[in-house]
């Protein structure tokens, strides 16, 4: 069989599982459970690549691991997304037009960043510091969070949702260096998942 499938790929593939069974849920109107799942999904992007390193893996193994990565992120945190605020904006095809543009930015990131890292790859040795533009990943955090704060304090998070989006679209492909964040700042994100969680249990109706 092709492909790579020991145990550094196996928070990739269980990732893209959530993935796809929260576009499931998001089409059958399960809300709360398709959010759930996308901060699971982010969950096991947080550390796949942690786990990754831990294995000495040939050249090709670390670009399969660069492009299913990817692959799998855009359905996390590009398809995943896009449909639920399509479904919480109503579904009809107007508002179609900024998850689809969302859509389009967050696969311009990735393809991107595909690029950028073989080369950074072929360059030097160890990891990543910093990113360029937003990383799609956060969308795992920022959606769930800005649906879950409005549905507890009773605000249209539609619309709330749908402009945020936009402006996530916009932060993808835009040129501002982010360093990637350290043990303290995943602890942090960690935490905050917490509670992002906590409000999505709390506000959003399944």
């Amino acid at each position: 069989m092709i492909g790579v499938y020991n145990y550094t790929v196996i928070l990739t593939y269980l990732g893209l599982f959530c993935g796809f069974s929260g576009i499931l849920y998001i089409i059958d109107g399960n809300l709360k459970m398709s959010l759930i799942l996308l901060m699971v999904a982010g969950f096991c992007d947080m550390f796949d690549g942690k786990i990754a390193s831990t294995k000495v893996r040939t050249k090709n193994e670390k670009r399969f691991g660069i492009q299913i990565d990817s692959l799998s992120d855009l359905v996390c945190f590009g398809v995943l997304p896009a449909v639920i605020v399509f479904r919480c904006s109503g579904g009809n095809a107007v508002h179609g037009i900024i998850p689809a543009i969302y859509l389009l930015c967050a696969l311009i990131r990735l393809a991107w960043f595909n690029v950028d890292e073989e080369t950074r790859q072929n360059q030097e040795s160890g990891s990543r510091e910093k990113y360029l533009g937003l990383p799609v990943t956060s969308a795992a955090l920022l959606l769930p969070l800005c649906i879950g704060t409005a549905s507890l304090l009773s605000l249209p998070y539609d619309q709330i949702t749908m402009w945020t989006m936009l402006i996530i679209a916009l932060a993808f492909v835009t040129p501002f260096h982010l360093r990637k964040p350290g043990n303290l700042g995943k602890l942090i994100m960690v935490l905050l998942g917490a509670v992002t969680f906590a409000l999505v249990m709390i506000g959003v109706k399944a």
